[in-house]
């Protein structure tokens, strides 16, 4: 006897008529037509395929042991859960072994947050299974809205609203569009989220979409105690939603740190600020690292106007902008967070807010991609002399060599600057072995990354050009070899 086949149903949000032609036929043909209901045993996916059921077909009805209510099973709520899906399933698996076609009924889509997922992976390696798509509960709501969720490059999160509190803030505040789910008892944390980001006023709240019993409301309106599960909150497209016009405030500077290259190393507190910001001043190639949400004003400038960039900043700021200066790294790390404190010092600009918050530090990543060469005590040393005479930066490199420190070298060289890192390179001569570890990392964390290992005495300054930073080991830095590769680390033990 040949297997049946499983299949699972993607039902839509609930409206009968937005079941899917192959998904009517399906549940038509079927042997077994499966679906899960709480206890109190009405199944909202049974009523919606009723329509296109056949006389004399089994009926398997899969019944929650627990929802919301407290449970004595040993393994809490998720132990009763896990074994109940191991029961039901075990229960379709009879009816497949038997040869009979099994539809599994699932409200929305099967696999996005359905019951459905649980029985399938349970299965699908013993049986053959199908999966047809249904409409969303999120596209239904949209539809009941009428207005655009996302369009060109907006970015929509979907959240589930059993996240804390802090954490849909969070996510709220660094998105442009989104859709909360699994409301009922979640609702007042969900509408804290919203009220914390600034959201409120943007969203929606939509309850049993696409049904007879839909209901349409503003999330700032909805009475706490009479949220069902099955509705959802939408935070539609800000293109398309005159709620999203950003709320006057104070104006203010925060000067923020993107990290190093890649994305991924910047913090979320600095995302946040970013997308909460109305205006963006920074170094062009750093501003085009920031996605640029609808409404926000960009001013991007050349690299060497520092002062002038600052004083922009704090002028938009003045007039009522919350005003996001980027740099790349830590911005206090030869970036712009010094240049801005010190303007704001001026008297015109003394009533300012200026925070400044922290990012990865392109020492820490390149040191991060060979071990841990800044294990010990280290100098950050910048070789541009265009802010300060080259003698300064010479005796420095003399001293912190003669101190026997590592050394991260900052910005070594450009297009108009082509001999310091020569110079420097005969300065730690006096004072380190040939051999001494020097890490070049060139464009760590982006698109043309490299990083290698060259002892001092054969480190090539016509190799290292402005998107390089270099790291000098101390006499105590030790290359080894560790899972196939070199690493390089400063021991935190000095002799003696």
């Amino acid at each position: 006897m040949m297997a049946g086949k499983l299949w699972g149903i993607g039902l839509g949000p609930g409206d009968p008529e937005l079941v899917t032609v192959k998904a009517a036929r399906i549940i038509g043909d079927a042997d077994v037509v499966a679906f899960h209901s709480a206890r109190h045993g009405r199944s909202i996916s049974r009523a919606v395929a009723a329509p296109y059921m056949r006389e004399g077909q089994i009926e398997e009805h899969l019944v929650y042991p627990v929802t919301t209510e407290t449970v004595d099973h040993p393994g809490g709520y998720q132990g009763a859960i896990d074994d109940f899906y191991a029961e039901a399933s075990e229960t379709l698996a009879a009816h497949l072994a038997a040869g009979r076609t099994v539809a599994l009924l699932a409200a929305g889509d099967p696999l996005f947050y359905s019951s459905y997922m649980h029985m399938h992976k349970r299965l699908c390696d013993r049986f053959e299974a199908e999966v047809i798509p249904g409409v969303t509960s999120i596209s239904a709501a949209s539809a009941a809205l009428g207005v655009p969720l996302v369009e060109r490059d907006e970015v929509l999160t979907i959240l589930p609203g059993t996240l804390p509190a802090d954490e849909l803030t969070r996510r709220l505040r660094a998105t442009d569009s989104a859709a909360i789910l699994k409301l009922g008892r979640t609702f007042p944390a969900v509408r804290k989220a919203l009220e914390d980001s600034g959201r409120l006023a943007e969203a929606s709240y939509v309850e049993r979409a696409s049904s007879d019993r839909q209901r349409v409301l503003r999330a700032a309106d909805v009475d706490e105690s009479q949220v069902p599960y099955f509705s959802i909150a939408i935070v539609p497209s800000p293109s398309n939603n005159p709620a999203a016009t950003p709320v006057a405030e104070a104006g203010s500077v925060t000067v923020v740190g993107l990290g190093p290259g890649d994305d991924a190393w910047t913090t979320p507190e600095v995302r946040d600020e970013l997308a909460r910001a109305t205006d963006v001043v920074g170094y062009t190639t750093y501003v085009n690292r920031v996605p640029v949400r609808p409404g926000q004003n960009v001013h991007a400038s050349d690299n060497k106007v520092e002062s002038e960039r600052a004083a922009m900043a704090l002028d938009l700021a003045k007039r009522g902008a919350r005003v996001a200066v980027v740099s790349s790294g830590d911005p206090g790390v030869f970036a712009m967070a010094a240049a801005v404190i010190e303007m704001a010092a001026d008297e015109q600009w003394r009533d300012v807010p200026v925070r400044v918050l922290p990012g990865m530090t392109a020492a820490h990543a390149v040191a991060s991609r060979v071990g841990a060469p800044l294990g010990h005590d280290y100098a950050m040393i910048s070789l541009s002399d265009r802010l300060k005479p080259w003698d300064v930066v010479a005796r420095r490199i003399s001293a912190v060599a003669a101190a026997d420190m590592a050394i991260a070298v900052y910005n070594p060289a450009s297009k108009s600057r082509t001999w310091q890192v020569g110079a420097m390179k005969d300065l730690l001569l006096e004072h380190r072995s040939p051999e001494t570890p020097v890490i070049v990392g060139r464009d760590v964390a982006g698109p043309e990354e490299s990083v290698r290992i060259v002892p001092l005495g054969e480190l090539e300054p016509s190799e290292v050009d402005m998107r390089t930073l270099l790291i000098v080991g101390s006499s105590q830095t030790t290359v080894v070899e560790s899972g196939g590769k070199r690493k390089v680390f400063t021991p935190r033990r000095y002799p003696g």
